[in-house]
């Protein structure tokens, strides 16, 4: 009988959900048991989860690496996903693999060059992989001349933090005056170039940021899977511009994507993003993780999260071409279940509501009742 294997994912995004999804939904049929933790008792992938539990707060990274060796041995984990402190943990593999325990993340090398947006800009730019132009500014001063220079050349100037995931931070810089016109609609990126100087020059700290043009669509983010090896075993592209979403299997994406990957060594799931600058497709970000939008490959036929587990597992599941490309689609929300969790006891009776009117009937009665947790 072929014994089960248990992951952990520790505190990551709530999307992931869907990766854990796919781990259970495994071609192989094999037993998946999924284990969770979290700085929010509210994330969905505690619920999602066959164990979990909160994570202790205010951790060193070194006091986080041993809480994770702990949470590997007592959970018997054979394969570990990380994303909080990675680079941290992965610098601590051999302790891992003699607790039995498989990294599915890069080695340290790897996670430290893209760490760092301008180490990574630079090494990236040394194999040939284009990016775009970019000044690293500290102060208010630096920034001025770093916008000034872009929007000379007749671009449109943006910052994010050189260190940073998600989009967390990203800003478009704009010259238009602070007007109602602002607080019209939702929040967008934009935000006004002399309150930004105003903020550095009151600032106590220096910041550390990229200044760059802001690239144009459509956005491709590449999700490569890669052996120890070196060696790519899946790269699909998944495009974006607009709410329009796709896929593509076309090289001037795919290329630059495998040779980051093999060059820098991005071993089990990466994800490397790309946009446009001017007529060709640039650099944006590398992420030594799976990306929280990697089980849309699902629509092409591929279970990218089961094909990663086996890598890890020393199970090769060869080179993954998918069967097919998804239509183009959207993206949506839907609910997730929660953790119950004890309500607050209210100190004081509510005041009556008045009864309301009775509603319309629905069309079916699932649609009446409320989600099972």
């Amino acid at each position: 009988m072929v014994s089960r294997v248990r992951v952990w994912l520790n505190r990551t995004y709530a999307e992931n959900v869907f990766f854990m999804d796919q781990l259970r939904r495994n071609p192989s049929d094999r037993a998946v048991e999924i284990h969770a933790t979290h700085g929010d008792a509210d994330s969905p992938v505690l619920a999602a989860a066959d164990t979990a539990e909160l994570e202790p707060e205010g951790l060193s990274p070194a006091g986080y690496v041993e809480y994770a060796l702990d949470q590997c041995r007592r959970r018997g984990i054979d394969v570990f996903v990380p994303r909080l402190h990675q680079a941290a943990i992965v610098a601590h593999r051999a302790e891992f693999t003699a607790a039995g325990t498989a990294l599915l993340a890069p080695p340290p090398e790897a996670v430290a060059v893209f760490q760092d947006k301008v180490i990574a800009y630079e090494a990236v730019q040394a194999i040939g992989v284009p990016v775009p132009p970019w000044r690293r500014v500290r102060d208010a001063d630096g920034l001025l001349a770093a916008v000034e220079e872009l929007e000379a050349a007749g671009h449109k100037a943006c910052f994010k933090p050189a260190s940073g995931a998600g989009g967390v931070g990203f800003r478009v810089i704009t010259r238009a005056p602070f007007s109602l016109a602002h607080l019209n609609g939702f929040p967008g990126p934009y935000v006004q170039l002399d309150l930004v100087l105003d903020a550095l020059r009151r600032a106590e700290e220096p910041v550390d940021w990229l200044v760059m043009p802001r690239l144009e669509q459509p956005e491709v983010s590449v999700d490569c899977l890669t052996g120890p090896d070196n060696r790519v075993r899946l790269a699909v592209g998944r495009t974006k511009n607009g709410r329009r979403r796709g896929f593509t299997l076309h090289e001037q994406w795919l290329e630059p994507a495998r040779r980051l990957a093999e060059g820098f060594g991005l071993h089990y799931l990466s994800n490397i993003q790309f946009r446009m600058f001017g007529e060709r497709p640039v650099l944006m970000d590398v992420n030594t993780r799976p990306a929280g939008g990697l089980h849309q490959l699902s629509l092409c036929g591929v279970n990218a999260p089961w094909a990663a587990v086996q890598l890890a597992l020393g199970e090769d599941p060869g080179e993954i071409v998918p069967p097919f490309l998804g239509q183009d689609y959207t993206v949506v929300s839907g609910p997730r279940p929660l953790r119950p969790v004890a309500l607050p006891q209210q100190r004081e009776p509510l005041p009556a509501v008045p009864a309301p009117a009775p509603a319309a009937p629905v069309e079916s009665a699932q649609a009446a009742q409320a989600l099972p947790l």
